[in-house]
């Protein structure tokens, strides 16, 4: 069997839209009828994805293999960072935890790591035909260099062909992509196959002249000037825009609360979707008004976010607001901060030992164990949402004793989170990807409020994701120049020409 080409897709910084350009590629070359995989070395992100083999990988990577219309594999993700202060990281390899290391520990053994990065990376060119390769942050970070196992480090290991992408949406995209390539030594510049703008808003025409310099001084062509795409595509961490921006004005009002340490927000996305709900994320009281559904999502420190409540004044606004009447639903770590204790005797989730009080709204005792749960999983739905039909994942660590009514079902008819009054917890990540659950819960939010339901059901998240990914491999595709690209990897393009 023939290795799989390659490209990579690097950045002049973090955000500059390295993981949807991966994303588009990889759907582009599906499309064209090559079996494509994604492969990201190193991801630094709060936003995971249990496997159907129970493996932690994180979500971009997960949707461009979706982009690929391939299964998620973690080793398309071998090196995971979990961010749990701002000097430390869990670390997880091949989708196991490795342990919690401070930065500089993790920097002094992560070339130990490389063995595990090959063996992932050589197993899937065995496999596939083209695999689609992310890089991290800029190769011309001069101070990590040295180590590096991500960027252009990673690009001669596996010997891969370079897309340097700037972004111009936040300006300056010719220092960026000029700096970035005199910072390169000149075995890195060569790696490089063309450059691309990406984000672009306007007319194409004003670029030229600026293209046609930045092309003399690298020596490198711009193989594409992307649009900027308004497509809706779940994003790989808590920078993303859909958390600073406040939601269209709709009849029902969620709001999220955006801890300090939030994880898996995209569990929120389809809620965005219906015509009738509108999603905003909020930290501080004022903010949060009194909306129709308060939302206490996921988090990477369960106890640090509880103290962060309570400091910041949320969690007495959450309990008036309960105490009146108002819905609130917590996942995963915000499942845990409703109730009655959060025990942390073995320091394993705070890194000293503790046992608080939680919000106390429903009756549930959490306690934590170094021990994580990961599980992908399919449930049913209990009043009052009864019968929706749930598919998602379980990725946490701690067990929570409930003594109250369930939220929902396992197929194997196992109780899981708890229920009391207008207060729902679940451990489910994806709960609202099916549409079913947001369908009965905007119901139920209507019901409440005295307004009509919205008739017209929700498109299921795979639907929709399929739309979205399909209007953003289109915008790429008709913006770079795919037969360089194709050529870079020596391979054929199957529809030949630019579009």
């Amino acid at each position: 069997m023939s290795r799989a080409g390659c490209i990579m897709v690097q950045g002049t910084m973090s955000g500059a839209g390295k993981s949807l350009l991966c994303a588009a590629l990889c759907r582009i070359f599906a499309q064209d009828g090559y079996k494509t995989a994604p492969f990201k070395s190193q991801n630094m992100a709060l936003n995971s994805f249990v496997t159907r083999d129970g493996l932690e990988m994180g979500r971009a990577q997960v949707v461009q293999a979706q982009a690929a219309g391939v299964e998620p594999d973690v080793r398309m993700n071998p090196i995971l960072l979990k961010p749990s202060s701002d000097v430390g990281s869990q670390v997880i390899v091949n989708g196991e935890v490795r342990g919690d290391m401070p930065a500089k520990e993790y920097f002094r053994r992560k070339k130990s790591l490389i063995p595990d990065i090959l063996r992932a990376y050589d197993s899937l060119a065995d496999e596939f035909d083209i695999i689609v390769i992310e890089g991290a942050g800029s190769p011309a970070e001069i101070n990590l260099k040295a180590d590096d196992i991500v960027n252009m480090g990673l690009a001669k290991l596996v010997d891969a062909p370079v897309l340097l992408a700037g972004d111009i949406d936040r300006g300056g995209v010719f220092a960026q992509l000029y700096g970035t390539v005199a910072l390169l030594e000149p075995d890195e510049r060569a790696r490089i196959c063309g450059l691309i703008i990406n984000k672009f808003r306007g007319d194409v025409e004003i670029l030229r002249p600026g293209l046609a310099m930045l092309e003399e001084k690298t020596q490198l062509p711009v193989l594409g000037v992307v649009p900027y795409l308004r497509v809706d595509i779940e994003d790989e961490d808590s920078l993303a825009p859909r958390l600073q921006s406040k939601s269209a004005v709709k009849p029902l009002d969620a709001a999220v609360l955006r801890l300090p340490h939030i994880s898996n927000f995209t569990d929120f996305m389809p809620l965005e979707q219906h015509p009738l709900l509108g999603v905003r994320y909020v930290q501080s009281v004022r903010e949060l008004g009194t909306p129709d559904l308060v939302i206490l999502p996921g988090t990477k420190n369960t106890v640090n976010d509880l103290l962060w409540l309570r400091q910041s004044g949320l969690e007495a606004a959450v309990l008036k607001l309960a105490a009146g009447g108002t819905p609130v639903l917590g996942v995963c770590g915000g499942y845990q901060l409703l109730g009655e204790t959060l025990d942390d005797s073995q320091g394993t989730e705070s890194g000293h030992p503790q046992t608080l009080r939680g919000l106390g709204l429903l009756p549930t005792r959490t306690v934590f164990t170094a021990e994580k749960r990961r599980a992908q999983v399919t449930a049913t739905a209990a009043a009052p949402f009864a019968g929706a039909a749930l598919t998602g994942y379980e990725i946490h660590t701690g067990r929570t004793a409930v003594n109250g009514a369930p939220f929902c079902r396992y197929a194997d008819g196992t109780p899981e989170g708890c229920v009391q009054n207008a207060v729902f917890g679940t451990y489910l990540h994806g709960l609202f990807d099916s549409g079913e659950l947001t369908e009965q819960l905007a119901a139920y939010l209507c019901r409440r409020k005295g307004i009509a339901p919205e008739t017209a059901a929700p498109l299921a998240m795979a639907d929709y994701r399929t739309q979205q990914l399909d209007l953003l491999a289109d915008g790429v595709r008709s913006a770079l120049d795919m037969d360089a690209v194709y050529a870079a990897m020596g391979l054929h393009n199957p529809r030949g020409g630019k579009k």
